[in-house]
């Protein structure tokens, strides 16, 4: 009875041993006395036992890793970045496995190795960049990146999918000095505005009075035409009555003296009535007044003339 418990115990480690389980992402690399043999994909899988070997499990899923370094200008700049790298296996064909499986001794040794690509690659870009320009070439910093070392890591059976530079800063006396720039540059741009504002509001103001002086200037020439052709029309009307008037008087044999009377005391009526304060100066003599009568009638004989 204990002979074929045995070889049942030895029949059932064989199998267990014949059988693993290679999980989803994953791949195994299995070898026969040291020498690559084939790979297996997920699912549960049979080994030829004490024999295939699984020499190691690979991961197909995307990995990421964070870096710490600094780079110098080509103007003597330090230049700190943190950056994140996200990269996979290419593919899961049996070539690409085996570039992966045996290229390095460990996974310290592909990090290590990926790290130090990377790293020279940027050092490498920023060299040839100066430090006021770093800021403004993240985009272009990555793209160079990832034509220099796509290549390499394809040899090793990765691909790189993704490097994003989280933060670039530089040493604090260049942080400060770049303040300083910005600052200043606000204030001269601020000052330009402040003064082109100004220059505006003085240009709109001027052509205002301009327009002002224009549009008054232009009411004034008018009010002082309008004026002009009102005393004409009151000197014409009024010469018509003094011409009427004496004519009525000769047909009716009066002396035109009588009207010229009238006059004179009518015009002196009116200075008194609407003089306003000022001040007129009439010879209230009766010579006076003979002479300003002559002189109306001289006026009337050449208005008749």
């Amino acid at each position: 009875m204990q002979i074929p418990l045995v070889l049942l115990g030895i029949i059932l480690a064989v199998i267990f041993a014949s059988l693993l389980t290679v999980q989803q992402g994953t791949v195994a690399v299995i070898t026969m006395f040291g020498k690559y043999k084939r790979i297996l994909h997920p699912g549960l899988r049979v080994k030829i036992p004490f024999i295939e070997q699984i020499y190691k499990r690979i991961s197909v899923q995307n990995q990421s890793i964070e870096m710490e370094f600094q780079a110098v200008t080509i103007d003597q700049a330090n230049v700190y970045f943190k950056s994140m790298l996200l990269y996979s296996v290419m593919d899961e064909n049996e070539e690409t496995i085996k570039k992966v499986a045996f290229k390095f001794i460990s996974n310290k040794d592909l990090m290590q190795a990926l790290i130090r690509t990377i790293e020279g690659s940027i050092r490498s870009y920023v060299a040839s960049q100066k430090q006021s320009e770093i800021l403004g070439l993240r985009n272009e910093l990555v793209d160079s990146v990832k034509d220099q070392i796509d290549h390499t890591l394809e040899s090793w059976g990765y691909h790189l999918m993704d490097l994003q530079i989280n933060d670039i800063t530089f040493d604090a006396a260049i942080i400060e000095s770049m303040s300083k720039v910005v600052a200043s540059n606000n204030l001269k741009a601020a000052a330009e505005n402040e003064g082109q504002a100004l220059l505006i509001t003085k240009t709109k103001a001027a052509e205002a009075e301009g327009n002002a002086i224009k549009i008054a200037a232009q009411a004034e020439k008018e009010a002082a035409m309008l004026r002009g052709q009102g005393v004409a029309l009151f000197r014409q009307e009024v010469a018509k009555g003094m011409s009427e008037a004496a004519e009525e008087m000769k047909q009716a044999n009066l002396d035109t003296n009588v009207i010229l009377f009238s006059m004179w005391t009518e015009a002196i009526k009116n200075f008194a009535e609407y003089g306003k304060g000022n001040t007129i100066f009439l010879d209230g003599s009766a010579e006076g007044m003979e002479k300003t009568l002559k002189q109306i009638q001289s006026m009337l004989g050449d208005r008749k003339n």
